[in-house]
């Protein structure tokens, strides 16, 4: 089955996030919708990244209105890649589930992301 494409008017940073997700998992349909929003808002960090790096974090002596949003699309960000239930990095070696200590607060939601083997089979993970 051919790989979806990334979401139209997708930038760098939310191409970058698909090819990886996909490049190791397969997804249902709505895993696609969560990953779809997880690159609109992996652009949208880009974007405002690149706005505070011009400008500065402080504007008259206050935060920076982009840096606040960017802070808030982070944790939109990191939401909607633990529901997708993709592992952020290190992850626990007993249990095999994902680091989310820094994530604190965040909703855990239940689903299946199936990952792709060595041989192009997919193996289901709850």
């Amino acid at each position: 089955m051919p790989s979806p494409r990334p979401p139209r008017g997708s930038q760098a940073a939310g191409k970058r996030l698909w090819r990886a997700v996909l490049a190791d998992y397969e997804l249902d349909e709505h895993e696609l919708a969560l990953l779809r929003q997880a690159v609109r808002r992996a652009d949208l960090c880009e974007a405002l990244q690149a706005q505070v790096d011009d400008d500065g974090p402080l504007i008259a002596g206050k935060p920076h209105p982009a840096l606040v949003e960017l802070r808030q699309q982070r944790i939109v960000l990191a939401r909607l890649i633990v529901a997708l239930r993709v592992p952020l990095g290190e992850q626990d070696e007993a249990r095999g589930e994902p680091n989310t200590a820094d994530l604190e607060g965040s909703t855990h939601y239940e689903g299946t992301l199936r990952e792709t083997t060595q041989n192009g089979q997919a193996s289901a993970r709850s």
